[in-house]
């Protein structure tokens, strides 16, 4: 028997943003903490405990992100959006949150659309 069943899943995820289009798509600032949309065609749900190893354009360093899963966008969802999960960081990811509001500095204002809204 499986004890996890019916439980929440958790999954450890290795992400790479190399630059600031790709960041700026991603980052739901929206959100309480911040948050990211991860594009992956891994089964989680709404509510899954994700871990996050975020790689920040050619920062040599994983920052390690703890979340949960808040965001679905299915495969074959409308509008051709990408297939993934939106994760929002924990209290405890400031410092992922920060960093990635300083690489979008000035841009957070932009009219362009993201994989989220």
């Amino acid at each position: 028997m499986n004890p996890k069943l019916g439980g929440a899943r958790s999954g450890i995820l290795s992400v790479t943003m190399k630059d600031k289009a790709v960041l700026y798509a991603a980052f739901m600032p929206f959100v309480q903490n911040g948050g990211l949309f991860i594009a992956t065609n891994k089964r989680f749900n709404i509510g899954d405990d994700v871990f996050l190893l975020l790689t920040l354009m050619d920062e040599p360093e994983k920052i390690p992100v703890a979340g949960k899963v808040i965001w679905l966008t299915p495969r074959g969802a409308q509008g051709n959006r990408a297939t993934g999960i939106g994760v929002q960081f924990s209290k405890k990811n400031e410092m992922a949150k920060d960093k990635i509001e300083k690489y979008l500095a000035g841009a957070l204002n932009s009219d362009k659309p993201t994989h989220t809204m």
